[in-house]
């Protein structure tokens, strides 16, 4: 037994050292990618500039090649030339090709052959889609590596592989970057992304890309905080050209901007502020984000509905609502100086009167207590009556207003008086 015991210690470390030694090999040769990069330059330097016969050689090369595990080295060469060292610099001690986005013409048409090479390659090794976003992530990151024209290029290709599905606007997350965004790279690189990928799609398809990840409220953080204003965005981009992105901008601004004065009144009603502090806030916020009276107006009428329990009776609601409203109507007073402002209210109540179904016979009742309160006037109430009015009930609500509108019109000398009858 013990002349057996002795036979088999010393094979053991013998064997696991065996298996150490050829792992370690294994893995030197595996991830040395020099080999790699020569194969796939002398392939590129045969097939020279012809980018049908560059996806060609790609393509056959996938079966032949570690594509998955040189991801990182296939797209440096395919953008660069040849391999990145950190920072964006080519290794002088590298062998490169002429055979990339670098090196080719600073033109759309030559950044969509190439962007067709790129989808090809994916298309035909799906594995490629992460390795291909991640070295965009990187490339992007590296952006003061390269020069302006190798920039200018990289940013027309990225357009054009945003706008085919290739990539993901969340890569844009790269241009954010403090140091990129403070010597203004970043937004100058924006602005030739841009316009490729509006070039390709348009403004709403570059949207709906940027809702799905978020992006759609952080564009203006392209420029350093000190400037991150819509003006500032809007003056930048529409010089360069880019007049739809600044608009959609200034729009996703106004969006936030509303939501965030929506939220803040219903508060401040919640509260119990008074009128002259609420009416100085939202004369602020309209001054300060360009909003409008009749916005701000539609905002009121739709913060003051949804501060109420309203009763499910339709018998007791119109003077539920009557005695809530007259209670707010210094407040929609305020913001109804413009024909054009009364007319979005008289709207709004038609809507939601439609839209409640309790509130169908109330409508007549609300305009009127909004005459008396000198919230609506005369004219925008004739308008609304002959021409200006939803679909939404119509008949309903003409039949109700008919009424009133024949003593609007033939009160004009010596007015009658204002009968109860019809609150």
């Amino acid at each position: 037994r013990v002349s057996f015991m002795n036979n088999q210690k010393p094979q053991k470390p013998t064997l696991s050292g065996q298996r150490f030694k050829t792992r370690k090999r294994d893995e030197k040769e595996r991830f040395d990618p020099t080999q790699f990069q020569d194969c796939i330059i002398q392939g590129l330097t045969e097939t020279g500039t012809d980018l049908e016969a560059v996806a060609k050689f790609l393509d056959a090369s996938g079966a032949k090649l570690d594509y998955r595990r040189y991801a990182e080295t296939l797209f440096d060469i395919l953008v660069a030339g040849g391999m990145l060292a950190p920072g964006g610099t080519l290794a002088d001690d590298m062998t490169r090709t002429n055979v990339c986005v670098f090196a080719a013409q600073e033109d759309l048409e030559t950044m969509q052959a190439f962007a067709q090479v790129f989808n090809k390659l994916i298309r035909r090794y799906k594995y490629l889609e992460k390795g291909f976003e991640d070295e965009v992530k990187k490339l992007l990151l590296f952006l003061k590596g390269f020069s302006e024209s190798e920039r200018n290029k990289l940013a027309m290709l990225t357009g054009i592989l945003l706008a085919n599905g290739t990539l993901n606007a969340s890569i844009l997350n790269s241009l954010y970057n403090e140091n990129l965004v403070k010597e203004g790279v970043s937004a100058a690189f924006a602005v030739k992304l841009f316009k490729s990928w509006i070039n390709e799609k348009d403004i709403n398809a570059v949207a709906v890309s940027l809702r799905k990840v978020n992006m759609d409220n952080r564009l203006m953080e392209l420029f350093p905080a000190n400037k991150q204003s819509v003006e500032h965005f809007s003056k930048y981009f529409t010089e360069a050209g880019l007049k739809e992105l600044s608009e959609y901008v200034r729009n996703q601004q106004s969006i936030g901007a509303r939501k965030e004065l929506q939220k803040e009144l219903q508060e401040q009603m919640s509260r119990g502020d008074p009128f002259k502090d609420i009416i100085l806030y939202v004369k602020e916020e309209m001054k300060k984000n360009n909003i409008s009276e009749q916005t701000v107006v539609a905002i009121i009428w739709s913060s003051v509905m949804s501060t109420v329990e309203w009763n499910k009776k339709e018998e007791l609601v119109a003077e539920q609502a009557i005695k809530h409203l007259k209670q707010y109507s210094p407040l929609l007073a305020a913001f109804t100086t413009q024909g054009q402002s009364e007319l979005t209210l008289l709207l709004k109540i038609q809507e939601y009167c439609y839209d409640n179904i309790h509130f169908m016979k109330a409508f007549q009742k609300i305009v009127v207590l909004f005459y008396k309160a000198e919230v609506l006037s005369e004219e925008p109430i004739l308008k609304w009556y002959k021409d200006a009015h939803l679909a939404k009930g119509k008949s309903v609500f003409l039949e109700q207003m008919k009424k009133f509108v024949e003593w609007l019109k033939n009160a004009e000398e010596g007015k009658q008086p204002l009968s109860s009858h019809l609150m």
